[in-house]
């Protein structure tokens, strides 16, 4: 590809591209090929100008050659582009509100005042039919204020203010309209799919394929804890599957042969063969967005609130006009009245504050699943903690293999992992890491496997039952035995470890030492949590007590729990509810997602198991856990600017409202500042919260 660059300093290029005409799917492709490029920290493309802007930290020529070997023709770079990037949204809507200016521009400095008059009494029609399909429902709304204002407007031949009234009110419309479609754009393509492979049923067993291979037609297995990939139909099992994310059902539909499942939702019982009927899964972004849209339980109490005293006050403003009139026969001050209303600020600024928010958080890789998250994540004074890949880190390793019955250390892992990819979990993820590290192969060796949430793993290998998991499952549940002779050695196995156990037929066959390393940040985001309002922090783990001795004392948490089942946890998130706390949950594994879907809040791991990120509320990054203070302080920071936007807009249109009544401004002036007030308050809510 053809450039030159335009302007360069340390660390940043920018450079025009030789080409005429840059489309929105060109500009979508270079962005994503440039972000995905080594060294590069951001890009930004601009596809008016077919300009790129580069931040990057390493080789400058290398990036240089990267731009140089681009091509839209790559399948590989287009590959990279969602369906549904945003960048054509947003060029429309500049558009058309770049188009309004305009024309607002033209009619005002080239119109002759009759040919204005009679527009803006055309334009009027609109706002006038709304607000009487207000009153034919019997509704005194903010439709009948605006209604009512342009009308009085027209009726005194002042078509200049009505058409002021209009404008401010279309730029205001278009601004809420075009900020709502992006957020829930953003936030829909967080919590699309993000599955790259899926066990495919062949004629006689399971293979782990990429997603891409997948055809209409298809069988494929979905295991118990995972999320179901793609639409189909049920072939065969029974499974109970949590449909929230698509429906908003609080509770598991049962799911058996020839019913239909949707991609997104999630297995929480049992395991199905389904028959793919869409390959592709390209509804689901749709049927995100619809969800977004519709659900009411993801809107805030303070955006229900807002729209409540909306509508309450405009009563009060019809009241104001008419007492205003009827005290000083003055119809000019009567309008004056009537050209304020609070209710227009409040249901505009309030909904674009919590999206912008949503979006803010999403800036910094937190997915947040609506604005009454935020609301309890800024109201809440408990946090709770699981351990493994939470408070430590998402990829523990393995150190050791412990073989007890003699058979090689390798041979036991091979083993290990062929159960454990089938219920991937930070742990299980680090057994079968290691075994790919060593070049362990394998063939699907066992019968079905089956999974008992919070113990282990359970299945045969020929003969013999083959069980993998905690000490409870494996020596309480199961009742497996220590090989006689070697109590010694399992009493002496290192204790800076958290233990895997494996048997084989009744018998302790291995103990898998899984090096779990706490989080680096873990102990500064205990105190960051802290200084925002965080009263209580607790630990929760199905570890020993040992194990969870030594890591509450080192991250500073108030109280730990050990050896604890995910009903234990969700018991203790339900008991600190009652007591009247706010409570949020932060998780990644299956075991989580009781205390998830219990918690005000539940915060899941975005590499934590595929269940817990569809339960949960907030999604935030596995890379970095101070994201958790983010949250908070977005959060907090949300719930100070509404209350601020409530104070002001009160006190604003109640000063414009005494100025009008005493004289002081005209009703065009009055409407003018009401409604610059009102985009100037909303154009504020969608600037970022914290300063970066």
């Amino acid at each position: 590809m053809k450039f030159v660059i335009k302007h360069e300093i340390r660390g940043r290029l920018r450079f025009h591209l030789f080409q005429k005409r840059m489309t929105v799917r060109q500009a979508d492709m270079l962005q994503y090929y440039l972000t995905a490029l080594p060294g590069v920290k951001s890009a930004k493309v601009y596809e008016l100008t077919a300009d790129a802007a580069v931040v990057y930290e390493g080789d400058r020529e290398a990036i240089i050659r990267a731009v140089r070997h681009f091509s839209y023709e790559n399948e590989g770079t287009a590959g990279l582009v969602p369906a549904n990037s945003g960048r054509a949204l947003n060029a429309e809507y500049k558009s058309r509100l770049v188009g309004k200016i305009l024309l607002r521009a033209f009619t005002k400095l080239f119109l002759p005042a009759g040919i204005r008059a009679a527009y803006n009494s055309l334009q009027a029609v609109r706002y006038l039919a709304k607000g009487g399909r207000c009153l034919l429902k019997r509704r005194l709304e903010v439709e009948v204020l605006d209604a009512t204002a342009i009308g009085v407007s027209l009726l005194r031949r002042d078509f200049d203010t009505a058409g002021s009234v209009m404008f401010l009110l279309g730029v205001g419309e278009l601004l809420e309209e075009w900020t709502h479609k992006k957020s829930v754009g953003d936030l829909a393509r967080s919590m699309s799919l993000n599955i790259d492979k899926v066990w495919q049923k062949t004629a006689d067993s399971e293979v782990l394929v990429p997603l891409s291979s997948i055809k209409e037609g298809d069988l494929v297995v979905v295991h118990v804890g995972t999320v179901i990939p793609l639409d189909g139909v049920v072939e065969s099992g029974e499974a109970m599957i949590n449909q929230a994310s698509m429906t908003g059902e609080s509770l598991p539909v049962k799911k058996e042969k020839g019913m239909y499942v949707y991609a997104g939702t999630a297995l929480e019982e049992g395991e199905i063969t389904i028959r793919v009927k869409k390959a592709a899964g390209s509804t689901r972004f749709e049927r995100i967005v619809t969800m977004i849209e519709e659900s009411e339980k993801l809107k805030s109490s303070v955006e229900g609130k807002a729209a409540t005293l909306a509508d309450a006050l405009v009563p009060y403003s019809f009241g104001g006009t008419i007492l205003t009139w009827l005290l000083t026969r003055n119809i000019t001050k009567a309008i004056s009245v009537l050209m304020v209303d609070f209710s227009c600020a409040l249901k505009l600024s309030i909904p674009l504050a919590v999206l912008s928010a949503m979006r803010e958080a999403g800036s910094y890789h937190i997915t947040v699943k609506g604005g009454k998250y935020m609301e309890a994540v800024a109201q809440a004074d408990t946090i709770v903690f699981d351990k493994t890949g939470t408070l430590t880190k998402a990829k523990p390793r393995v150190a050791d293999v412990v073989s007890f019955n003699g058979m090689e250390k390798n041979e036991l892992l091979r083993i290990a992992a062929c159960l454990e990819e089938h219920f991937p979990h930070s742990m299980a993820n680090a057994v079968v890491s290691e075994a790919r590290r060593r070049g362990l192969v394998h063939e699907e060796m066992h019968s079905r496997v089956d999974y008992i949430v919070a113990h282990g793993i359970a299945t045969y290998v020929g003969e013999e039952r083959v069980i993998i998991g905690s000490h409870h499952f494996v020596f309480e549940d199961e009742r497996a035995r220590i090989p006689r002779g070697r109590e010694a050695d399992f009493e002496s196995l290192p204790a800076e470890y958290s233990h895997l156990y494996m048997a084989i037929g009744g018998e302790l066959a291995a103990v898998i030492l899984i090096e779990d390393p706490l989080r680096e940040e873990a102990g500064e985001v205990i105190c960051g949590l802290r200084s925002l309002g965080i009263r209580q922090i607790v630990m929760m783990t199905g570890d020993s007590e040992r194990t969870a001795r030594a890591i509450a004392a080192r991250v500073g948490v108030d109280k730990y729990f050990s050896e604890v089942l995910p009903e234990d946890k969700a018991d203790f998130v339900e008991r600190e509810k009652m007591a009247g706390h706010k409570v949020i949950m932060v998780g990644d594994g299956i075991n989580d997602s009781p205390a998830l879907s219990a918690a005000d809040a539940g915060i899941a791991i975005s590499e934590g198991a595929e269940i817990a990120r569809e339960i949960a509320d907030i999604t935030i990054s596995e890379d970095d856990l101070y994201q958790l203070v983010t949250l908070k302080a977005i959060s907090r920071g949300l719930m100070g600017r509404i209350h601020g936007s409530y104070r002001f807009v009160i006190a604003f249109n109640l000063g414009l409202i005494f100025l009008g009544v005493g004289g002081a401004v005209t009703p065009a002036t009055s409407a003018f500042l009401h409604n610059a007030s009102t985009v100037g308050i909303s154009l504020r809510n969608m600037t970022n919260l914290l300063k970066t």
